[in-house]
């Protein structure tokens, strides 16, 4: 599963095979990129979405189940992954609570539960439990737990950022462990939940996943290089994205990966889903999957990104506040219901594409 694969092949140029007059010809200065210090806020022209597939009879049925299960206004949620367990049901679900239960995500949870309509009832219960412990429930930054000012020092040399859109729309998040400037802590952890956050606040209208590219090369600026994470917060990573994000990575690709990135994936490997395993890529050019205008020229891209922190953090946490805003707005604009469509509540058009039954 994780050997190594180095098919580069080589080409050489040898001076006898050119021309004296392109001997002679004196090299081109390469046009100097312009410094991009912030992200963007909407795919390029070259990028796409594919259209949803079309559900079955059955699925359609399963679907709306669930719809009924969480549009009951006296139906109470546990504020804990503790008390869920333990059937432990605190409070009723809020309006903002409201606005994640969307179409796509009972399509998420109940794709991940191989349309289990019990398991992705369960599932979905358990995530809001968890959103409400972790912190993250509400619309605003601030009126989070874990908000943009709690965790900003982990991300001051940049080892996260939000940067363009992959060839099918999705909000690239890259993940650089070489500039990893802190020691391995639960605000890491929070790090990485917020970082999630915010790129699924700049997902376009129809795209409901994102693309993670990891680049483990050293970096001067990392303070905290040559370490990978303790296998316990490895797993406790594992266990959020694959419990609270299901079907939320559209792709993962990975480079540069020295023998402690390898050693560490064989670690954790065993508690990777089986899914999310079809959906890593080592090794490839990032250029493949991401248009060179949105890509970093760190990877053959045409983008002259360079991470500022005060320049950069502010207005990635501004864009994804616009958007999150306009989304709710949104939501309240067609009614504050449960089961409205991310298609719509992301989207500019007066009339739902899909409407709530």
């Amino acid at each position: 599963m994780f050997t190594k694969l180095k098919n580069k092949a080589a080409s050489t140029i040898s001076p006898t095979s050119s021309s004296n007059s392109s001997l002679n010809e004196k090299p081109q200065p390469q046009k100097q990129l312009e410094i991009r210090n912030i992200p963007f806020d909407q795919p390029s022209e070259e990028s796409h979405i594919n259209p949803e597939p079309k559900l079955t009879s059955e699925q359609d049925e399963k679907y709306l189940t669930i719809l009924k299960h969480f549009q009951n206004n006296d139906l109470k949620i546990a504020n804990s992954e503790e008390d869920h367990k333990n059937h432990n049901k605190n409070d009723l679900i809020t309006i903002e609570e409201k606005s994640w239960l969307t179409r796509e995500c009972f399509f998420r949870y109940l794709r991940a539960t191989k349309w289990n309509v019990k398991e992705c009832i369960d599932r979905i219960e358990l995530t809001l439990a968890w959103r409400r412990e972790f912190g993250i429930n509400h619309i605003k930054d601030e009126d989070n737990i874990v908000n943009g000012n709690l965790v900003a020092p982990e991300n001051e040399t940049g080892k996260e950022v939000i940067l363009g859109y992959d060839n099918d729309s999705r909000p690239c998040l890259y993940l650089k462990p070489g500039r990893q400037n802190t020691k391995t802590s639960q605000r890491q952890v929070q790090h990485l939940v917020y970082m999630l956050e915010k790129v699924i606040d700049y997902m376009p209208s129809g795209q409901d996943s994102l693309a993670l590219l990891i680049d483990f090369k050293a970096h001067p600026i990392g303070t905290q290089g040559g370490k990978i994470p303790p296998v316990g917060t490895g797993r406790q990573v594992l266990h959020i994205l694959q419990t609270h994000y299901p079907e939320r990575l559209g792709k993962a690709l990975l480079t540069n990966i020295p023998w402690l990135g390898w050693t560490f994936l064989k670690i954790i490997h065993p508690f990777i889903d089986p899914l999310t395993r079809e959906k890593l890529v080592f090794d490839h050019p990032f250029e493949n999957y991401v248009p060179k205008q949105q890509l970093d020229q760190d990877f053959n891209g045409n983008v002259n990104f360079q991470y500022d922190h005060e320049k950069y953090w502010n207005k990635m946490i501004e864009i994804s506040q616009e958007k999150k805003l306009k989304y709710y707005q949104r939501f309240e604009k067609f009614g504050s219901i449960v089961g409205l469509s991310e298609v719509d509540l992301r989207g500019d058009d007066e009339e739902l594409t899909y409407p709530v039954l």
